[in-house]
This record gives C-alpha cells, sequence and structure tokens, in this order.
C-alpha cells in the first residue's frame, strides 16, 4: 500500500492504542499463570497476536470476551476491578473495553512447559515476542524452535541464548549466525552469567523466566539500553508476588521455585504510538488531545513529552478536566519549569495531554540535543520534528536503533534527505541542521520514500508529508499493521483538510 499524504493541519482527540511492552508482557505472564487471568484493553496488532499464537503454541487457552462480561469476573485479583460504562476507557466516545481471557499452564501437574511445543513458533515481526518467549521457552525439557519475517531472522539473538546457555539450557542458531532460526531447550537449572544487553528486551527475557528456574540465578549486566523497559518487567515482576534483588541494573539476584499467579488488569495507553502525534502537532502548529496516557506509567517513551517541550511546544498534563502540570515550553531544554512539570505529572500520574505546536503562540521549534539511550523508538518521529526546528537537533547515545526492524539511524537519514533535510548520521544517532529557506517555505519538500516494511518509519514520514511542500507519497505504508493499524484513519479523521489529506491505495 502507499499512503498519500498532503499538507494539514490538525485538530480534535485521540485515543492512543494500548502498549504493545504491556500488552505482550501481560500475555507471557498470564500464560505461565495458575489459572485464569483477564487482560482488559489488549492491543490489537499484528505483534500482539503472534504473542497470542506463540502462548498458545506454550499450551495456554486464549478467549476473547468483552466488557459486558465483566460483571462475571472475579473481585480482588491485583490490577483492581475492571471499569465498565461509558468510563471504562478514557473519554465518552471511547470503545467498549475487550478483552481476554488467558488460562495458564501453571496448574499442569508435570511443572511448567513439561513438553516441546507442537509447532515451530512463528513471531512474525514481533521481536517482542521473539526475545521475551526465548527464555520462557527454556524452561522446558524439550525443544523449541524459533523463527519469524525476513527482519527477524536478521537481529541478533547470540547474547541472550549464550546466558541462556549458562543458566543450564541448550540453545544454538540453525545458521550459527547468532540470528533466528535458533532452538532452545531446557530446563533452565540457575546458576550465573554475564549478559551485554543493547536491547534490553534479552534482560527482561531472563528476569521473565528466571523465578520459573529450579535453583537460584544471578545476572551480571556490564551494557544495558532501554533501561524503562527493564523496568516495565521489574514492576510486573514486583506487581506478581516475585522475589528478585537489583544491584543498580549491574546485578540481578532472581531465586529459583516461585511461581506466577492469576490477575485482571487493564492494558495503559501507547506513548510510543502517541509519539506520532506528538510530533505531528508540533511541527503543524496544532493543539492534540492525547487520551488514555498515564505518565505514572514505566514506559520509557512518555520522556517524548520532556523532549518536545524542551523544542518549544507546550504540554498540558491533566487527569479528568483538572490540570495536573503545565510545560510552557517558552524556554529551552534545561529549563527548569518544563522538567518540574514533566516529573510532577510522572509523580501524580494522567489520564490524557494535551500538546500544541510552538507556533501557535508564535514561537519556532527550538534545536537541542537529546540522548534517546532509554528511548530508541522515539528516533524516527524525532527526526522529523528536528527538521523543522531553527537550530541544530543532534539525536544521540541511541546506537541500538540500527538493530530495531531496520536499521533506523540509516534509513531515517536515507528517507528524509530525500524531501530535502540536511541530515548527517553518526556512528550513534542523527544530526539535523536547520534548512536555509525563505520565509513560508517549508522545511521538507513532498517525495516518494520507503518506508522500509518498519511500522515506526512509516508512521514518522507520513507526520512529514503534513508539512511537506506538495505531496509525499510512503511506499509500504502496510507496515503500520504491526502496531497501529487504525493509524492512517486516525490521522485522516484529526486533518483540518478533510480525509483527502490521507489517502491509501494500492501498489498498482
Amino acid at each position: 500500500m502507499i499512503a498519500h499524504i498532503t499538507q494539514s493541519g490538525l485538530q480534535g482527540e485521540v485515543l492512543i492504542p494500548s502498549s504493545k511492552s504491556h500488552t505482550i508482557r501481560a500475555l507471557l505472564v498470564a500464560a505461565l499463570a495458575k489459572g485464569e487471568s483477564f487482560v482488559w484493553n489488549p492491543l490489537d496488532s499484528q505483534d500482539a497476536r503472534s504473542c497470542i499464537r506463540t502462548i498458545q503454541t506454550f499450551g495456554a487457552k486464549v478467549e476473547e470476551i468483552s466488557s459486558d462480561q465483566a460483571d462475571f469476573l472475579p473481585a480482588g485479583r491485583a490490577g483492581g476491578a475492571v471499569p465498565t460504562g461509558p468510563d471504562a476507557a478514557t473519554g465518552p466516545t471511547s470503545p467498549a473495553l475487550r478483552g481476554l481471557k488467558i488460562t495458564g499452564v501453571g496448574d499442569n501437574p508435570q511443572g511448567i512447559l513439561f513438553s516441546a511445543p507442537a509447532d515451530v513458533i512463528d513471531v512474525g515481526n514481533s521481536g517482542t515476542t521473539e526475545y521475551l518467549a526465548a527464555g520462557i521457552a527454556a524452561l522446558s525439557p524439550g525443544y523449541t524452535v524459533f523463527t519469524g519475517d525476513a527482519q527477524i531472522r536478521n537481529r541478533p539473538v547470540e547474547n541472550l541464548l549464550a546466558a541462556l546457555r549458562d543458566l543450564g539450557a541448550e540453545a544454538y542458531t540453525t545458521r550459527n549466525n547468532g540470528k533466528a532460526p535458533f532452538v532452545v531447550r531446557g530446563p533452565l537449572t540457575g546458576g550465573q552469567t554475564s549478559i551485554e544487553c543493547p536491547t534490553s528486551q534479552y534482560l527482561s527475557s531472563l528476569m521473565l523466566a528466571l523465578p520459573l528456574a529450579k535453583g537460584k540465578s544471578v545476572v551480571n549486566v556490564p551494557l544495558l539500553y532501554e533501561q524503562p523497559y527493564a523496568e516495565m518487567t521489574a514492576t510486573w515482576m514486583t506487581e506478581q508476588g516475585i522475589q528478585f534483588t537489583n544491584d543498580n541494573w549491574k546485578k540481578l539476584s532472581i531465586p529459583g521455585g516461585q511461581s506466577y499467579r492469576s490477575f485482571t488488569k487493564q492494558v495503559p495507553g501507547d506513548f510510543s504510538s502517541a509519539a506520532f502525534f506528538a510530533a505531528a502537532a508540533a511541527i503543524t502548529g496544532s493543539s492534540l488531545l492525547l487520551r488514555g496516557l498515564d505518565m505514572a506509567d514505566s514506559q520509557g517513551d512518555k520522556a517524548i513529552f520532556r523532549y518536545l517541550s524542551a523544542m518549544g511546544c507546550r504540554v498540558d498534563y491533566l487527569r479528568g478536566s483538572a490540570l495536573v502540570a503545565q510545560a510552557s515550553g517558552a524556554s529551552g531544554e534545561d529549563d527548569e519549569e518544563n522538567r518540574q512539570a514533566y516529573e510532577q505529572a510522572c509523580h501524580e500520574g494522567t489520564d490524557s495531554i494535551r500538546i500544541m505546536g510552538p507556533s501557535r503562540a508564535g514561537r519556532p521549534l527550538r534545536g537541542g540535543r537529546f540522548d534517546l539511550n532509554a528511548t530508541p523508538d522515539a528516533l524516527p518521529a524525532l527526526a522529523v520534528v528536528a527538521c523543522f526546528a531553527v537550530g541544530t537537533v543532534a539525536l544521540y547515545n541511541v546506537a541500538q536503533a540500527r538493530l530495531k526492524e531496520t536499521d533506523r539511524i540509516t534509513v531515517m537519514r536515507t528517507e528524509l534527505s530525500k524531501m530535502g533535510a540536511e541530515i548527517e548520521e553518526t556512528n550513534d544517532g542523527l544530526v539535523i541542521q536547520p534548512r536555509h529557506r525563505t520565509l513560508g517555505d517549508s522545511a521538507l519538500t513532498g517525495a516518494d520514500v520507503d518506508g522500509w516494511d518498519d511500522h515506526r518509519v512509516v508512521m514518522s514520514l507520513s507526520v512529514a508529508g503534513l508539512m511537506a511542500e506538495g505531496s509525499t507519497r510512503v511506499h509500504g505504508a502496510e507496515a503500520v499493521s504491526v502496531t497501529y493499524p487504525e493509524f492512517f484513519d486516525t490521522l485522516g479523521n484529526l486533518a483540518t483538510s478533510g480525509p483527502k489529506a490521507v489517502r491509501l491505495h494500492s501498489q498498482d
């Protein structure tokens, strides 16, 4: 599919889809638990469905249910009561909650994953599922084979497999190249390992699996990128009553012989998806209300609002109609007001965020330096915003962005250059210079660009098209279905120029 984007402002509000990271962790924990768990408002996307197929292959049962069945759910489980009625999700126009009832394998008398899966596990494009499920597969005494699409088969996995071998499992790649397809066989016995984690998903995999190993495990972590995602996994473990000690993310000690328990939980909104609408508001000078976002949640990509306020955007952090905190965006990157507003919102929590591009207040987007080590998924969206700033923008310390669905550093430099961006690739990021142009001219020019089968690349280039002169054609637009199937419908509904500003048609 090709997305055809023309210039448009935006107006309105968006109910942000549920977090992919939380959804996958919820599915995996529920699959390992004893009894029935209820996951409300999970993300419905290709990645989430890949994870559902994975836990079904492990032996878990998954049943879709609707919010009108909530009255029949058991009360008092972790996560609190399931909300129903018009306020079940954020906003009066929110859809009814969709839920999943998951019967885990923890009740098996033979133990967790007592036999190998009956089939190969194909994770599709879901790297999160691949990595996190690999550790779980190492609990089984049988062989589990993992594969995926072409991108998955090009992503490194050897660091994780080596750690699993240290801890008692058998693990190897079928082509001896450190990438999928790979084979895992347990059981994990515990012990000691050291693992460098250019992706935090390696560590999260061990954290989820090792409580179910036979003995105690000690994991030394000399390198950890994307720490907030490991913190998210730790939060899930703590809520489950799992015992472990954490020495400042340098060493984790995890006793074996523990178990997961069933739960009821609603999945929060996804800050990684919200980043594209926040970026769109920033460059178009629009005001958008983004619903379903809790700043108290552990997702690292909530920092996108700190970055954008540093670049000049006004950010209102809201709970209901009440203002929790406000970052005016009037000063620069080191402005104390913006920092305090962000920290207050993280402490008190929110349910929606309003963001306004600085041109509404007669200000330009400013440049700055942004360390994206903890938030690599923000790089594509911020690279687009940077093209419209009046100062230099450096996105750095994010070399792991090269290990995602694509090498996002090279890809964003390649595609934004086609649109006229003054953009330089470094070893660990991008440097975007302000483009010299006549007053009133756009910083970018519409072009035919390639999404590289990467959902975040497709969404970021589509946002760029909203302010590029002329029209932009984003090839491979169907990749958004990995995490946000409704992205183009939502963007078109927000466009002040009408739905014609965002159109999809076949490659033919």
